[in-house]
């Protein structure tokens, strides 16, 4: 065991702990079975996990998300159009999730007012990894505009999803079609917004606060969703 990862480490917790969510949450009940049945020296399973069970949560979103960007890399998202492409990552994000009642535990633990702000991180940090996958290169406001559009249409999308009863996930996917069409016809809006008078002339302001604020990529290419791109 001394010579395991910690990333190792928080992995077997990780699978050891997913049996017991269904029963007892995300809690320091299923901790303590998880490093029970492990045999992991509990003091090295702390400094890995301080916070025992929401730790072991967020690392269970997070596989989420690699799995979803690994789904990605082999799709053909180049023939897609933007919109097409959000979709599509959306319902792979939701179709990697193995055990809603899982998914569940981890959306009420995230509800908590004690983890609100790391719920939103991880819903955000879910739709980063959307827009980057697909090829999103924004680095003005838009960047921010993007991910936090998405996140909520992600956010609502998973909760119909936890009650969703449907053959195949088929009210979900229709849900989040019309999730997306409601944030087109937004964009459409903003287009025309920005082409009048007064968004021009905010233009150039909103444009310096991106620029200041946003990440720092290689290209630049301002726009909403309806920007086209490969």
């Amino acid at each position: 065991m001394s010579d395991a990862s910690p990333s190792d480490i928080k992995t077997r917790l990780l699978e050891a702990a997913e049996m017991h969510v269904p029963f007892d949450g995300w809690s320091e009940a299923t901790y303590a079975a998880a490093v029970a049945d492990t045999g992991i020296d509990p003091t090295v399973a702390r400094a890995i996990c301080p916070r025992g069970a929401v730790d072991l949560a967020a690392a269970y979103h997070k596989r989420g998300d690699s799995l979803m960007v690994e789904a990605l890399a082999g799709a053909a998202l180049a023939e897609m159009k933007i919109r097409a492409k959000v979709t599509f990552a959306v319902r792979k994000r939701l179709e990697v999730c193995t055990d809603r009642e899982v998914v569940r535990r981890g959306t009420t633990l995230f509800a908590l007012p004690q983890h609100g702000a790391q719920g939103a991180e991880l819903i955000w940090g879910t739709c980063d990894a959307i827009w980057t996958a697909i090829g999103d290169t924004s680095r003005d406001i838009n960047w921010y505009s993007k991910r936090a559009t998405l996140s909520a249409v992600y956010g609502a999308t998973v909760l119909y999803w936890l009650g969703d009863d449907s053959d195949g996930n088929e009210a979900t996917w229709a849900f989040l079609d019309r999730r997306i069409e409601n944030v087109m016809q937004f964009e459409k809006a903003k287009a025309q917004f920005n082409k009048s008078p007064i968004g021009k002339l905010m233009a150039a302001p909103l444009d310096m606060l991106g620029r200041i604020r946003a990440p720092k990529m290689p290209d630049d290419m301002p726009g909403g969703w309806t920007t086209p791109r490969s």
